[in-house]
C-alpha cells in the first residue's frame, strides 16, 4: 500500500483551524480535514503546565505531501511552536484511499 497519513494540529481558535483547513482542501494538500471541539490540552511550555482549549485538525492526505501540508501550516498557523504529527495509515477502505489519493493527485501552490 501506498503511504497515506493523517496529521495533526491544534489551534487555540475555531477561525484558525477553519481558515487551515480550507487552504490545505483548496490546494490539494489534503482531502479532508476534520476539526474537533473544542478539546482541553494540558502541556508543558516555557517551564509550566498549561491548560488551553483548543481545535483539533485530523488532515487527511500522502505521507508524500507532508512537507508540503507542514509548510502551509506553519504559514498559517498562530502558534510559535504548533503541533504538527504525521501519523501513517496502515489500512483503509479501497473506495476511500481511492478517493484520497484522487483528491491530492495534483497540488497546487499558495
Amino acid at each position: 500500500m501506498e503511504g497515506f497519513i493523517q496529521v495533526v494540529t491544534t489551534t487555540a481558535q475555531k477561525e484558525d483551524a477553519e481558515r487551515i483547513a480550507q487552504s490545505l482542501v483548496e490546494r490539494r494538500l489534503a482531502a479532508c480535514v476534520q476539526i474537533l471541539g473544542p478539546v482541553t490540552s494540558v502541556y508543558r511550555w516555557k517551564g509550566r503546565i498549561e491548560t488551553a482549549g483548543e481545535w483539533l485538525c485530523l488532515v487527511k492526505s500522502r505521507a508524500e505531501l507532508f512537507g508540503a501540508i507542514e509548510q502551509a501550516i506553519r504559514a498559517l498557523h498562530p502558534y510559535e511552536t504548533p503541533e504538527i504529527l504525521a501519523v501513517p495509515v496502515a489500512d483503509g477502505s479501497r473506495a476511500y484511499l481511492d478517493w484520497l489519493r484522487e483528491e491530492t493527485a495534483a497540488p497546487c501552490e499558495a
